[in-house]
């Protein structure tokens, strides 16, 4: 068992903080009348969340006892804490971030999709942990089809190993479709196993050959950094691309694509 010893005052303090500015009626209970503190009691967070009293007060004043992620879950439900906040109680009581719901399904920032279209001739565009593309730029849209596909089966990854025309786009397909199906690899390691990402990947090992091979090897690579080749108009061009991460609590990451001609291309 880890100690909590860095973590005991932390962990004590933003349970009681988030315990604090709740009120009866925001967890469904009556108000009971005035209250000497404000906010839940111990008891009823206690009861809410599925857990013992004394097992709850234990851990609100950082004792070092076990904690499963499933009672860290219904915490963080009981206490209504945001993505940022659930993520900061697993970090104080287990030392490291929770599961990650594999689908972030969400409204992308204006600013963002402002930005996204002025990098325009570059292509750009959105993804979430899942590889869902969630918005992108017309010369994004020229190079990888994006708007030919319906809004649910706008997956990066779905679109690779099963759009004719995506593969031919790749001047070395087997290549470059395996290095980001290993760094897909990473993703799906992040996000809960009960999730829509197993999905996806299920129903990828059916649809594709390449994909159910490529999986069972379990190889993982770092986020996609570099330079790919992309067949237009015929002729293979050389792209630099980059990731940039937007909005870490949902995943949200901006992918740019940008033309090189200091590069040598395939024949």
């Amino acid at each position: 068992m880890r100690t909590m010893e860095r973590t005991r005052t932390e962990l004590a303090a933003f349970l009681l903080a988030r315990r604090e500015r709740l009120s009866p009626a925001d967890v469904g209970l009556p108000s009971g009348g005035r209250r000497r503190t404000p906010g839940l009691r111990r008891e009823e967070v206690a009861a809410l969340a599925g857990v013992g009293l004394t097992w709850y007060t234990w851990l609100e004043q950082g004792r070092e006892i076990g904690v499963s992620a499933a009672f860290l879950d219904s915490l963080a439900r009981v206490l209504k804490l945001d993505a940022g906040e659930r993520r900061h109680l697993f970090l104080l009581a287990h030392d490291r971030p929770p599961a990650e719901p594999g689908k972030t399904w969400c409204v992308v920032p204006p600013l963002v999709t402002r930005l996204m279209h002025d990098l325009a001739p570059h292509a750009a565009y959105v993804l979430n942990l899942r590889w869902d593309v969630l918005v992108f730029n017309a010369p994004a849209d020229g190079l990888f089809g994006f708007s030919g596909h319906p809004a649910e089966r706008r997956n990066l990854l779905w679109m690779l190993f099963t759009d004719p025309a995506l593969r031919e786009r790749f001047a070395d397909w087997e290549e470059q479709a395996a290095q980001m199906l290993a760094s897909f690899q990473r993703d799906f390691a992040r996000a809960n196993q009960q999730s829509d990402i197993q999905a996806l990947v299920g129903a990828l090992q059916k649809a594709s050959p390449e994909f159910n091979q490529w999986w069972r090897q379990h190889d993982v690579q770092a986020p996609c950094n570099g330079v790919r080749q992309l067949r237009v108009d015929g002729r293979a061009e050389a792209f630099e691309h980059t990731t940039l991460t937007i909005d870490a609590d949902r995943h949200l990451r901006l992918v740019v694509y940008a033309r090189r001609h200091d590069v040598p291309v395939l024949g």
